[in-house]
């Protein structure tokens, strides 16, 4: 049944970045019947451990093959046990960042649980892949946060550095995250401080989204033919044109496109909140985007369900 007009409310699903060490440990410990399986699943599907890196390896979490399948493993556990003790709070859109969106897939019913978690694996392999080949001559930051100024500012500041140098996530008015050659970002950061403009070196090895991305997403398209998508059961807002999709071919083609075309996670928000959406519940580790969408869209409820505790914000809905 269609949710009233004025009481929308959206799953969003954080990204890379949003990992540590313990993550979830809580929702295993007080929700095992749930939460076991789905970490046993996962040490089958992945043949490792991966709960042994999540709960005690920070530097093999830290590396991105094991930091996608590990953000979405979280992801989908805390997920679960809000189906478990909610199960009249359904969304009327879902939508993740960058890896999120793979999350978002999950609850949309596109893929199941054991699919996602391959597809996943062999796209941070892929990233991961194409990061150390860049890095191999050249080390340096391949990502940076540019704060404080306009979206149409940091293009500009691009536009003054030679080669590759682009903004990938345009996360709030007022966060652009922009990826490239470790040079070139070395270089944009020297200029944006130059012009006492606010700019943190990411700790990642990886240019997501930018076009150094692209041999990544043409192994990474093949990939995605070898498995079956159904239509989603709720429209998931993409973060490449930040457009609402059921169809699951469109869905597929969109995954492909997002490994080296922006995150247009404000236009994904705000095309949320002008379709009524009043209340975002972000799922997942840290809160991030959380913190993004009050930036976006300061009148929305957003609430972060990363600890058992924040499960208490949720009763309202039941």
């Amino acid at each position: 049944m269609e949710k009233r007009e004025s009481n929308k409310i959206a799953f969003v699903f954080p990204g890379q970045g949003s990992q540590f060490v313990g993550m979830g440990r809580d929702f295993y410990e007080v929700y095992p019947s749930v939460v076991k399986d789905i970490f046993e699943t996962a040490n089958e599907v992945l043949r490792y451990d991966i709960k042994k890196i999540i709960f005690e390896d920070e530097k093999a979490l830290n590396q991105t093959i094991n930091t996608q399948p590990a953000v979405l493993l979280v992801s989908y556990a805390i997920l679960k046990v809000i189906e478990k003790e909610f199960p009249n709070l359904q969304p009327s859109y879902t939508a993740g960042h960058s890896l999120g969106e793979y999350t978002a897939l999950i609850k949309g019913e596109v893929l199941d649980f054991p699919s996602t978690l391959q597809l996943v694996r062999y796209r941070a392999q892929y990233m991961q892949e194409v990061g150390e080949e860049i890095s191999k001559d050249n080390k340096g930051p391949t990502m940076v946060a540019i704060l404080g100024i306009p979206p149409e500012e940091v293009e500009k500041l691009c536009k003054e550095i030679d080669g590759i140098v682009e903004p990938v996530n345009y996360n709030s008015p007022i966060q652009t995250v922009v990826a490239g050659e470790p040079t070139a970002i070395s270089n944009l950061i020297k200029l944006a401080r130059k012009k006492r403009i606010k700019a943190i070196p990411l700790k990642v090895s990886v240019p997501s989204h930018s076009s150094l991305m692209k041999p990544a997403a043409e192994k990474f398209k093949k990939k995605l033919e070898e498995f079956t998508f159904q239509d989603a059961q709720i429209p998931i807002v993409q973060n490449y044109d930040a457009q609402p999709h059921i169809s699951a071919k469109e869905i597929k083609e969109n995954l492909y496109l997002q490994l080296f075309n922006p995150v247009r996670w404000t236009e994904v928000v705000n095309f949320m909140a002008e379709n009524n959406t009043k209340v975002f519940i972000e799922i997942g580790p840290k809160n991030v985007l959380t913190k993004l969408i009050k930036q976006i869209r300061p009148e929305v409820e957003a609430i972060s369900i990363q600890k058992v505790e924040d499960l208490k914000n949720l009763e309202k809905f039941n």
